[in-house]
């Protein structure tokens, strides 16, 4: 194979009608594209048998996983100046696999350079084939493991010390544990949590939040996660904390609590999981969970509504590599399930540039520790979790989507709230929510 970099630049340019913003360097060391550009190094003709047979995006990933292809150079670069032409397309402007004739020849070129070799077979790391009722208790069992049991070294080399797996609170300076703290006292000083209170922390990952919400304001804490690994390493942060008397972690689904009620409840980054088929009934179990005049606050990320909301479709990489079964929705459409469970909601705050910074820092601890994460979890899961925090903080930067905290009050029966005229004296200092 002679110059293959040339080759497929052209046949990329011809299919896109578009010169490539990166550079190509392909397996036979050639090279072709704009100087200085990143470059997309393709290093196994197999890359382009991913394509072939899977168009697309998760072609690609399925490339990126398995180490096929590479970037060298600014990745964040990269993909902003690939966003154009893999996720940032308008879909009447797509290319049709069949019926498009661009498509046809990209495929025919593509093949003469490939070679007409079987699939590949997917990387490890990817999600089989899935069946039955989404989000059934067992299904979500099997997609929290799969998300966050993949070694907790692994995640506190990309999480830091304050092992918190949700956007930090960012004020000007400060490092990421600092950030964290912040944000984890936001919440509690929005749930305005007193001594003895009972909090509900609904996805308590590490232990975090209820280690936090103990310690810092004498709540009482139960802190609910389907992983049993996070389960095992938040319990022992609590002992070594001291801290046996005050927090309970359990492995259990929220739907199986039952015994509240609650003074308070806080979802940190769990809602994204329920899914679009169970978040009324997530929303009414909270409701039933919370005495009248508790608060919850839901910290959930979210994507922009679609012009069609029955052509959105749940992203192929994030589904098949990072949150199997994982769906976002507008803010709206949140608002309204959780007022329709019969909560009031007094206050939202979005946090979406907060999110890029902590996922970039998020992206440097892993680049930072490369070597000892792979080792401890696999080369392929490093490389989807650098790809999926890189393309999220773009995606966060450039309004794609966002995060929102929503504090809502379950009302008590003749329709008081307790919350403060001031709505927002939480930001000022602890204490006076």
């Amino acid at each position: 194979m002679a110059d293959a970099a040339s080759r497929l630049t052209a046949l990329a340019e011809e299919s896109l009608s578009q010169p490539l913003p990166v550079r190509i360097r392909a397996w036979d060391g050639s090279e072709s594209g704009p100087p200085g550009a990143p470059v997309l190094v393709i290093r196994r003709r197999r890359a382009l048998r991913r394509l072939l047979w899977k168009p697309g995006e998760l072609g690609l990933a399925r490339a990126w996983v398995a180490g096929d292809i590479d970037i060298e150079g600014d990745l964040y670069e990269a993909l902003g100046r690939l966003a154009g032409l893999l996720w940032d397309r308008d879909p009447e402007d797509s290319v049709h696999p069949v019926r498009d004739p661009r498509a046809r020849a990209f495929a025919r070129g593509l093949l003469r350079i490939a070679g007409p070799w079987p699939p590949p077979a997917p990387p490890g790391e990817e999600v089989r084939r899935r069946s039955g009722p989404l989000h059934t208790r067992r299904r979500d069992r099997q997609a929290v493991s799969h998300h966050y049991d993949v070694g907790n070294d692994f995640y506190a080399l990309v999480l830091g010390p304050s092992l918190v797996y949700s956007c930090a609170y960012w004020r000007d300076g400060g490092t990421l544990e600092e950030a964290q703290r912040d944000k984890l006292d936001l919440v509690c000083r929005k749930l305005a949590l007193r001594e003895g209170d009972r909090l509900l922390d609904v996805g308590c990952g590490w232990g975090s939040m209820a280690i936090h919400a103990a310690r810092h304001h004498g709540a009482r804490v139960t802190g609910i996660t389907l992983s049993r690994e996070q389960a095992a390493l938040a319990r022992k942060r609590v002992a070594d904390e001291g801290l046996t008397d005050r927090v309970e972690i359990r492995v259990q689904d929220y739907r199986d609590v039952d015994d509240g009620p609650y003074d308070a409840i806080s979802s940190i980054g769990m809602a994204e999981h329920v899914g679009s088929v169970r978040y009324r009934e997530y929303a009414d179990d909270l409701y039933a969970l919370l005495k009248p005049g508790g608060r919850l606050l839901n910290h959930q990320i979210a994507r922009r509504p679609e012009k069609d909301e029955d052509a959105y479709r749940i992203d192929a990489f994030i589904d098949a590599y990072v949150f199997p079964d994982g769906e976002l929705a507008p803010l709206g459409r949140t608002l309204t399930l959780l007022e329709e469970a019969g909560f009031e909601a007094r206050d939202v705050e979005s946090l979406r540039e907060h999110y890029a910074l902590t996922l970039r820092r998020w992206v440097a601890n892993l680049e930072q520790h490369w070597e000892r994460a792979v080792r401890a979890t696999s080369p392929g899961r490093a490389r989807v979790w650098r790809l999926y925090m890189t393309a999220s903080a773009l995606s966060f930067e450039h309004n794609q989507i966002g995060v929102n905290q929503i504090l809502a009050v379950r009302p008590t029966d003749d329709g008081g709230s307790g919350m403060p005229l001031r709505a927002r004296r939480w930001t000022a200092s602890a204490g006076d929510a």
